[in-house]
């Protein structure tokens, strides 16, 4: 049985950068570039009129960067899968867009098999971060960790929805699961951010997987 491709919209003003990534991506029959815009704008407007599956963004773009694109999707639609792909692997470049809520984020050296199987893990709903990339994220998380003086224990049931969520499942994969409420899973995530000072569930898929709470390194690419 065929399933349909994986609609992407791709937001990078390069229009080589886009040209390439098109003709690269036009060689998948499961991935489909459904829409491309020059600048965060124009992307937003495209997201909305497009709804694609998948948005591949880059960072530094005129009349409004990336991380604002992310942080206006990600407050409309919470389901939204955004890949950032940038030149740009630094630290204030890599935090503000993972705790926006971006699932991947890619430097533009990687390999098109990488790209290609980020798109594909993204869309599942998993993390994909560049080598580099993820180790910043993971020593972030525990240098934030290390500070806290107190911290405040999940619960059972909060640990049980990390497990999960940690596997790169939605809330509505996680309230079917777990057979509860999707509402009752949203305020469990958000007890799980807060209590472990987290911003976004990549950072909590990582967490999880380093503290051993899950054993699913599947999720991530190093």
């Amino acid at each position: 049985m065929k399933t349909d491709p994986i609609r992407i919209l791709i937001v990078d003003d390069h229009t080589i950068v886009r040209k390439g990534i098109i003709a690269l991506l036009d060689t998948e029959d499961r991935i489909k570039v459904v829409g491309e815009a020059e600048d965060g704008n124009t992307g937003i407007k495209e997201y909305y009129k497009l709804k694609p599956d998948v948005i591949l963004l880059d960072l530094i773009m005129p009349e409004m960067n990336g991380i604002e694109v992310i942080k206006k999707i990600m407050e409309e639609d919470q389901d939204a899968k955004i890949v950032v792909l940038t030149s740009f692997a630094a630290d204030e470049h890599i935090f503000p867009a993972i705790q926006a809520g971006a699932l991947g984020y890619l430097v533009k050296d990687t390999d098109p098999d990488n790209l290609i199987a980020a798109i594909h893990q993204v869309f599942r709903g998993e993390s994909s971060l560049s080598p580099i990339i993820a180790r910043k994220v993971i020593q972030e998380i525990f240098e934030s960790s290390n500070k806290a003086v107190i911290p405040d224990p999940l619960t059972k049931r909060e640990v049980e929805v990390l497990q999960v969520l940690a596997k790169g499942k939605t809330n509505q994969d996680i309230a079917e699961i777990l057979t509860i409420s999707e509402s009752t899973v949203r305020k469990h995530v958000s007890n799980i951010l807060g209590k472990l000072q987290l911003a976004s569930r990549t950072e909590a898929a990582l967490y999880a997987i380093k503290e051993g709470i899950t054993s699913n390194t599947e999720d991530v690419t190093f």
